[in-house]
């Protein structure tokens, strides 16, 4: 008879799955969202779809002259990365649990509504609505809703898998 210890052990070719920690999980998705999101949004404006200099969520703390230069491009990148990675961790703690595309579409609008119609005019971040040309208006709405979908999405994929998979099953290693 089999030692009651012996059927937990690891049966050859069976993997456990391990649950996702969420914080560390969120940071990376931030990084990279920011990286990415960030990146587009710098060839946004190098390329003349926006007027809005990448350091834009920084404003407040630097002078426009220096977040206009190449350095402030860099500061500007960093910070979105950092707006990223709190947005995402947010995210993963709140709405983990809804499904599709649709939640991420309404985080990015959201935070797109934040930074652009409420925070950045009263922080001076951003000029006011009305100030703004429509090219940046609407790239820039895009690109936070793209931003949006990205983290939300991903979020989605992970912990709404995990739990179909998580549910006691292995996966069998099929070499």
């Amino acid at each position: 008879m089999a030692h009651p210890k012996d059927a937990n052990r690891r049966k050859p070719g069976v993997q456990t799955i391990q649950q996702t920690k969420k914080l560390p999980f969120a940071l990376q998705l931030g990084f990279f969202a920011g990286l990415i999101w960030g990146g587009v949004r710098w060839l946004f404006y190098y390329f003349g779809f926006t007027d809005v200099v990448p350091g834009f969520l920084v404003e407040p703390f630097f002078l426009h002259d220096f977040l206009a230069g190449t350095a402030g491009y860099f500061v500007g990148y960093a910070s979105f990365i950092a707006m990223s990675m709190i947005a995402s961790v947010l995210y993963t703690f709140v709405a983990y649990k809804l499904k599709g595309p649709w939640p991420g579409v309404a985080f990015g609008i959201v935070w797109y509504a934040l930074i652009y119609l409420l925070i950045g005019p009263l922080l001076g971040m951003l000029p006011p609505v009305g100030v703004n040309d429509w090219d940046s208006l609407w790239f820039d709405g895009a690109l936070f809703v793209l931003w949006g979908v990205f983290i939300g999405y991903t979020v989605n994929y992970e912990f709404t898998d995990e739990r179909e998979r998580g549910q006691g099953k292995s996966l069998v290693n099929l070499q």
